[in-house]
């Protein structure tokens, strides 16, 4: 059981937040500050107000917070705190709350928002046994470059939700038609939390899984990805519990679809600490 448990522990590596200050948008607690970057912002007492309870824009509306978000990011990566990704993510108190913000999606980690993606498996059930596409990621990609990756995996960007954003990526990562990306079953959900150099990743995924025709081969359609192979299940379970060839959050959706699919029984001790672990945080 260790040789899987490891990936889990890997990406709940924050035993606790305490030193960490909480960050406000209005009464509702959305993330969590390392004290160095909520010093910068008490520097700018016009957008940040700071009381007993942390951190809180100041912005009453929507409008006011995202401007006073983008407009401090900006200074955050002229200070060196962070990358911008020109990407916006949705700001929720909780996963299916209301947006109350948005914040570029490289300012997510320092703020200790959390963020929700969609992560595809992209199934072929062969004669001889169930098999998975999977993407070598470009060697040029700053976050794990060169490890295995889900045939299909993005963030959600503003606006969008689980099963739209899943056709977007499909498309742009994998060639895959938007009529059969559609096709794709929402498999579940998994949740981290991860204390990175960038920050806090508070990460949501929506898992989901689509049986394709063998006659189907994803081909890349943006440099993200060099290229796909289709492994057979087997493999792939041997390559997560014996080495760390993919992605830090692709194990943990590889270890859900083996319990899913039997490789490892999910009524075993080891099966039931497993799925406790993987569940914990949803």
């Amino acid at each position: 059981m260790d040789a899987f448990r490891r990936h889990i522990e890997a990406c709940n590596n924050l035993p606790s937040p305490a030193g960490m200050v909480p960050f406000r948008i209005g009464a509702e607690q959305v993330g969590w500050l390392e004290p160095e970057l909520a010093r910068w912002l008490a520097f700018r007492p016009r957008d940040f107000h700071f009381d007993a309870e942390g951190v809180s824009v100041a912005g009453r509306l929507p409008a006011q917070r995202d401007r006073i978000l983008a407009e401090t990011a900006h200074a955050l990566e002229k200070a060196g705190f962070l990358r911008l990704r020109d990407e916006l993510f949705d700001i929720r108190a909780t996963p299916k709350g209301p947006v109350l913000a948005r914040l570029d999606r490289g300012a997510v980690p320092p703020f200790g928002v959390q963020a929700q993606g969609v992560h595809l498996n992209g199934l072929v059930r062969r004669p001889d046994g169930l098999h998975l596409w999977l993407g070598k990621r470009s060697r040029s990609k700053k976050l794990a470059p060169g490890q295995w990756d889900n045939m299909v995996a993005g963030g959600m960007p503003s606006g969008l939700d689980a099963a739209a954003t899943l056709v977007k990526e499909a498309a742009e990562e994998a060639s895959v038609p938007q009529e059969l990306a559609a096709r794709a079953k929402p498999a579940g959900h998994l949740s981290y939390i991860m204390q990175t150099e960038e920050g806090l990743r508070r990460d949501l995924l929506h898992i989901f899984d689509l049986d394709l025709p063998e006659s189907f081969t994803p081909v890349p359609n943006d440099d993200e990805v060099e290229r796909f192979e289709l492994w057979p299940l087997r493999r792939a379970f041997e390559a997560v519990r014996d080495g760390d060839d993919f992605k830090f959050n692709v194990n943990l959706v590889l270890i859900d679809l083996f319990l899913r699919e039997g490789l490892i029984d999910p009524a075993s001790a080891e099966g039931r600490e497993l799925r406790r672990s993987l569940d914990a945080g949803v």
